[in-house]
């Protein structure tokens, strides 16, 4: 059996979940966020707890046992609590800035880079930091990558977009050569 996936769900106070024709529906402070279950898993919600059991030992429902546990889990944390990811900005004359529902970067190329927010994303700018919140854990992590994405952190001075926290291993540069 799974160790993730027999581990209960606690259902948190403000937190409603409702189960009906397949469809998981979790709503609470942060808002409503729905999971579709497959028929390989079955779902009990009995006293504010949720445990995810299989119907069948096949591989497909072994797979699946663990990964819709940990899923509805983070739907259950993403209404009450959310997620959140920050990156910082490294770099000499980097900068960001929000435009009305856009960012707007300055990262060494010869235009500046616009990326447009999605709707169920939160973006806060202050200075060099970048910080990312919403309820889909999966939206955040791909949001925040692909903003990543557009200047990672290079491997001699450490410029670029990096998460917070991140520690970046530096290479040596070359070494300059002696004259005899």
């Amino acid at each position: 059996m799974s160790r993730i996936g027999r581990k209960i769900i606690n259902i948190p106070d403000g937190v409603t979940v409702n189960f009906n024709a397949d469809i998981l529906k979790a709503s609470g402070v942060l808002g409503e966020l729905s999971l579709e279950i497959p028929q390989k898993i079955k779902l009990t919600i009995e006293n504010n707890i949720i445990t995810v059991e299989r119907h069948n030992n096949d591989k497909i429902s072994k797979s699946l046992h663990g990964t819709f546990r940990q899923l509805i889990d983070n739907m259950i944390i993403g209404v009450s609590k959310g997620f959140e990811k920050t990156l910082e900005l490294i770099g000499v004359g980097y900068r960001v800035a929000m435009e009305g529902n856009e960012i707007n970067m300055h990262l060494g190329f010869s235009h500046p880079v616009k990326i447009e927010i999605p709707s169920d994303v939160k973006v806060k700018v202050e200075k060099n930091k970048i910080t990312i919140s919403g309820t889909d854990k999966q939206r955040v992590g791909q949001f925040t990558a692909e903003i990543r994405a557009f200047k990672k952190p290079e491997p001699y001075k450490g410029k670029g977009l990096r998460y917070l926290g991140e520690k970046i291993k530096l290479k040596a540069g070359k070494t300059a050569k002696t004259s005899k």
